[in-house]
């Protein structure tokens, strides 16, 4: 069990906690890289995210939805947030190849690219995050196809340490030594949506409200007490200002309406607890705010496309498939 899902309820004043409690974000598959010389490599599309973090030296970045190379640095941590392959290399120059066989080479835990005989060009420790549901749309769909994390930026002095734990649990490979480092990850992942939820220059959605004084307000009163009949009047005397401000700010910051958003969260945590529980439609319902089962039914059907039972038969299936491929891909050599 993950740090992240120690989350017993998705119902939290604090967006991230409810979304990632949710989602049951999950690392696996954290490996290393060892770069000499000039090198390129490509990696496959992973299933859910990928993050990387450059221990020492320097590389490029590129994936789909780019508009060019990102350089990173030592220190640096990024996440590539797409099903898509991406590209890392130290010269525009070198062909690129598939990075598969360097990790199956040595097992799948570690690889080392390029000439031999030359210097490290980069050190890079690298892993895989894999969300539950639907509702890893809720956060991976507010990213864009990278999110970097500098050394360099406000408040990064707590990655360091985290790599450098990171990186001293993969090198000793101990008992528990991947359940650490893979936890670890998870607390990356957190960081690295910190400092994205506090970048003024990113596009509108709820991580980039969180840090608005108004609609932050607004989004910890929604997430705390989903079931609420809120309106646009008591969320804005919630957040202390008028209904027009609350309304044109959080279209402005999070893309969609307050009670727009009020009701694509409600509906994230039925269809969650259609999947994780056993309790009848009805009682779904009324834990989310629905004054009744046909209102909660009408509305479900209309944003998710399926009737709540069809749903929850569906997302049954998809959860038995879902173990059976977590636990292939643990049998297998791992690959960063």
């Amino acid at each position: 069990m993950s740090l992240i899902q120690t989350i017993k309820s998705p119902i939290s004043s604090d967006p991230l906690d409810a979304v990632l409690g949710l989602t049951r974000a999950r690392a696996e598959t954290v490996a290393t890289l060892r770069g000499r010389g000039d090198w390129a490599i490509r990696f496959p599309a992973p299933a859910g995210a990928k993050f990387n973090a450059v221990l020492a030296g320097s590389c490029t970045v590129d994936t789909a939805g780019l508009p060019e190379p990102v350089a990173v640095r030592a220190g640096d941590v990024f996440v590539l947030t797409r099903p898509q392959e991406f590209v890392l290399a130290t010269s525009p120059a070198v062909a690129v190849g598939p990075a598969s066989p360097h990790f199956l080479a040595s097992g799948g835990r570690s690889a080392e690219v390029g000439p031999a005989d030359a210097p490290v060009s980069a050190h890079l420790i690298g892993g895989s995050f894999t969300f539950d549901g639907r509702a890893r749309r809720l956060l991976l769909d507010q990213l864009p196809p990278l999110v970097v994390l500098p050394a360099h930026a406000e408040g990064a002095s707590f990655p360091p340490l985290l790599l450098t734990r990171i990186e001293h649990e993969m090198r000793r490979n101990t008992p528990g030594s991947t359940v650490v480092a893979e936890h670890l990850a998870l607390v990356l992942l957190v960081e690295v949506l910190r400092h994205h939820a506090l970048d003024a220059s990113q596009a509108a959605g709820w991580l980039r409200g969180l840090d608005d004084q108004v609609i932050g307000v607004t989004l910890r009163a929604i997430h705390g007490d989903p079931a609420r009949p809120w309106t646009v009047k008591t969320l804005a005397e919630a957040a202390h200002v008028s209904r027009s401000t609350l309304a044109a700010r959080f279209k402005r910051l999070v893309g969609i309406g307050p009670l727009e958003y009020l009701m694509r969260w409600r509906l994230e945590l039925a269809a969650h607890e259609l999947v994780t529980t056993g309790a009848t439609i009805a009682t779904i319902a009324t834990r989310i705010g629905y004054g009744s089962e046909a209102a909660f039914s009408l509305a479900f059907k209309r944003e998710l496309g399926a009737t709540p039972g069809a749903f929850r038969r569906s997302g049954q299936d998809r959860a038995r498939g879902d173990v059976t491929a977590r636990a292939s891909r643990r049998s297998m050599p791992k690959n960063r």
